[in-house]
């Protein structure tokens, strides 16, 4: 909800650039809107407009690559507990409830990465509990008779430390690590701009509704790129497939 009204202010302010540009247009002297003055101010917001488009597509590839990485950190946690699980297979009927407590912890995460009374990741939720330490423990407890069952039970150890470390890697990503200081000055350049454009534009419907438009069209990116912030919920959530799609290979032969 709260990029939301990001989105809608940037529009706000955008927009009102347009309209102030307007108003200034209106009531400057004739020498501030002359021929050479809108040569002058064509060649600034030319610049400008450049920077903003640069700036707009490096904030926009940095918050798609997040998302990527968080998506791909996810799957691979998923690939982990198969890895776990197989191995245990491998290892014997002796590990049958470690097997299960490794598949109810797995439960548990997707629960606690997507909630179903509401939107929102807990970090709270999410820090609490051994989580894979439990499993640790019980591997440790057990006593490996052969060469191969040491190997598969060292082999397993490895995993649920990689599987550990994902956890806290996602708890890590909790939170916003977007730019503001970037996102401030973009929107105040795309203000500037956009009051460029009302200084000259004619006083029509059309161009308010063409301003109107583009203003539109420029905030919607920028509030995607916050919805991209935060993965864990609101309209672009990171889906939890790969780890059902892993639970569900969870306890097999």
């Amino acid at each position: 909800m709260k990029d939301i009204w990001i989105g809608v202010a940037v529009f706000a302010i955008i927009f009102g650039g347009a309209m102030v540009g307007m108003l200034l247009g209106k009531i400057l002297p004739d020498q501030h809107v002359g021929t050479e003055s809108r040569d002058a101010i064509r060649i600034v917001m030319a610049m400008l407009a450049t920077l903003s488009a640069v700036v707009l597509g490096l904030l926009t590839g940095s918050s798609i690559s997040s998302l990527g990485e968080r998506e791909g950190e996810l799957r691979s946690a998923g690939v982990q507990f198969i890895m776990l699980d197989r191995t245990l297979a491998e290892y014997g009927p002796e590990t049958a409830q470690i097997r299960t407590l490794a598949k109810q912890l797995l439960a548990e995460r997707i629960s606690q990465i997507w909630p179903e009374e509401d939107g929102a990741v807990s970090l709270t939720a999410l820090s609490s509990g051994a989580g894979i330490v439990l499993v640790q423990r019980d591997l440790f407890a057990l006593s490996p008779q052969t060469e191969q069952q040491r190997w598969l039970r060292n082999n397993a150890l490895q995993i649920t430390s990689t599987i550990a470390e994902s956890r806290w890697t996602t708890i890590e990503q909790i939170g916003s690590r977007f730019p503001w200081a970037f996102f401030v000055v973009v929107v105040a350049w795309l203000t500037v701009i956009f009051a460029s454009f009302g200084l000259y534009a004619p006083r029509n419907a059309s161009v308010v509704a063409a301003l109107l438009v583009a203003a539109l069209a420029l905030a919607g990116p920028i509030f995607m790129m916050l919805e991209m912030d935060q993965p864990y919920g609101g309209l672009v959530k990171i889906p939890s497939t790969s780890l059902r799609v892993a639970l569900d290979q969870l306890g097999g032969s």
